[in-house]
């Protein structure tokens, strides 16, 4: 397993454990981050928690717009918590190809799921990159809106 496969894998841990104890991700792995207790959390993993959780309202949305006929509440937690990732990772990760994002989305889920999973992540994720181009856009235009908001109120 690849390094950036690792931190994939870790940052669902946290994604997993904060959605399990109803916390927020964040503040989750600030917790753990330098802790004598846990392993050394890796800037790859820390740069995905913090990606998911910035954007979790946007991609809660977009999933429940294409995961058909499940709602967020319906799906395993496992499967919940990697679509996240997948789908930060396909839309925010510039550096992450989207046949990458989704392949490391199903590899996660046949490790950490159900039978079905990786099937119902690979056809949501892939639903998604169809249209990845439009969406990736219209992310990028809702960012610069809220920075230049951002900026003016300052």
């Amino acid at each position: 397993m690849g390094s950036r496969s690792k931190a994939r894998k870790r940052a669902v841990d946290f994604l997993y454990e904060a959605d399990q104890r109803g916390v927020d991700p964040v503040t989750l792995l600030a917790d753990r981050v330098g802790s004598p207790d846990v392993p050394p959390v890796g800037e790859y993993t820390i740069t995905l928690v913090e990606g998911v959780t910035a954007n979790r309202e946007r991609i809660d949305e977009l999933l429940t717009q294409h995961a058909e006929g499940w709602s967020l509440g319906r799906m395993p937690a496992v499967d919940r918590s990697v679509l996240r990732l997948g789908l930060y990772e396909l839309l925010w990760s510039e550096d992450v190809p989207p046949a990458v994002a989704i392949d490391e989305a199903v590899e996660l889920v046949k490790a950490l799921s159900t039978d079905d999973s990786p099937r119902f992540v690979n056809g949501v994720l892939g639903r998604i990159a169809g249209i990845g181009n439009r969406l990736r856009k219209s992310v990028r235009q809702e960012q610069t809106a809220e920075q230049t908001a951002e900026q003016t109120a300052e």
